[in-house]
């Protein structure tokens, strides 16, 4: 798709967009792209070396508690996912969920393997040799646990209708894993255009994170998050984010969603995580700024990313939610568990 750009005073920076989708902020110029690469928002965000270098060489004050920690999520073998037309969501595992609404089926960041060091603590719920009839293909962002090469061609290989909603920049990316796969490429607050009788709308929103996947990419494609909607429900997916200003502006802009999918892990030690990823608490303050019915929490238990034990996030979210800090219901389904809407 045609980009539009709209040049600052500067030759550094610029907005982009897409101008055949509808964007719903008034007045939203496009996302900041600074001396090439997409602002964090206003603010370009560049990953530190050092601080990597920090993580590496530091000792995990909690090193012995996660060796102890065996904590994965659990996980449900349903046989009858695909036997029924009813509205459903069904978490994979991370950040990785099935969506059936309207009688269309969407597969959000689809990972179903381990990942190059990273070895997967879960299995999946079926073969995926089952994962046909998908409609819609979501894709937040293009970090390798997200945005999965071996994932995106099985998928695509079983789901030759398949259509992909993605962030601006990643078809090419897209193209070289799946070609001649479908997709519309869209900025925050702008709506993706699917057939009238989905009966649906998908409008890509901010997030607080960042882009990289090789050497020289750095913030090259754009991040964000999704809601999914109909006039009976709607659904907001985070993908990944750190807690930032975004979560109660969605609200204000449009309204409370029933269920929030937000991440929950990966967020130790701070220094290293806290502008990319949401811990428990800040997860229940982002749910909250969202002012959601049900909290449904991601991102946790399926790969080891970082320094706290596996099973702390969702022990965490759990405590929060029993003193009564979280304004709304906590669900916690087992993957492969079908949660009907």
């Amino acid at each position: 798709m045609r980009m539009k750009h709209q040049k600052e005073t500067t030759v550094q920076a610029e907005y982009l967009q897409n101008p055949q989708l509808k964007t719903l902020k008034e007045n939203w110029p496009g996302n900041k792209i600074i001396n090439g690469m997409f602002a964090n928002g206003d603010e370009l965000y560049l990953p530190s070396f050092l601080n990597v270098l920090k993580w590496k060489l530091a000792e995990n004050p909690q090193k012995k508690e996660k060796e102890a920690d065996t904590y994965a999520p659990p996980v449900n073998e349903n046989q009858d996912l695909f036997n029924s037309d009813k509205d459903a969501l069904v978490w994979l595992g991370h950040a990785t969920f099935l969506l059936r609404l309207n009688n269309f089926t969407f597969i959000i960041d689809p990972v179903f393997f381990d990942l190059p060091l990273l070895k997967r603590r879960t299995a999946l719920p079926f073969p995926t040799s089952r994962l046909r009839n998908l409609d819609f293909l979501l894709l937040s962002h293009g970090h390798r646990d997200h945005f999965d090469e071996k994932s995106i061609k099985l998928v695509w290989q079983q789901n030759p209708g398949l259509q992909a909603m993605i962030p601006l920049r990643m078809g090419k990316l897209l193209n070289k894993m799946a070609p001649g796969l479908t997709y519309q490429e869209a900025g925050w607050y702008q709506q993706f255009t699917l057939p009238n009788e989905a009966g649906a709308e998908i409008i890509y929103l901010p997030a607080g994170h960042w882009h990289r996947r090789g050497l020289n990419d750095m913030n090259k494609v754009l991040w964000g998050s999704f809601l999914i909607r109909t006039p009976e429900k709607s659904i907001y997916f985070a993908g990944d984010s750190g807690y930032k200003e975004h979560f109660a502006e969605i609200q204000a802009l449009l309204g409370a969603p029933d269920f929030c999918i937000l991440p929950i892990g990966a967020y130790k030690p701070a220094f290293m995580m806290e502008q990319s990823h949401l811990n428990p608490g800040e997860a229940v303050q982002a749910f909250n700024d969202l002012g959601g019915r049900f909290l449904l929490p991601m991102h946790f238990g399926t790969f080891d990313l970082s320094d706290e034990p596996a099973g702390e996030p969702i022990r965490l979210l759990q405590q929060y939610a029993a003193a009564g800090k979280v304004n709304g219901q906590l669900i916690t389904p087992a993957i492969g568990e079908v949660l009907y809407m």
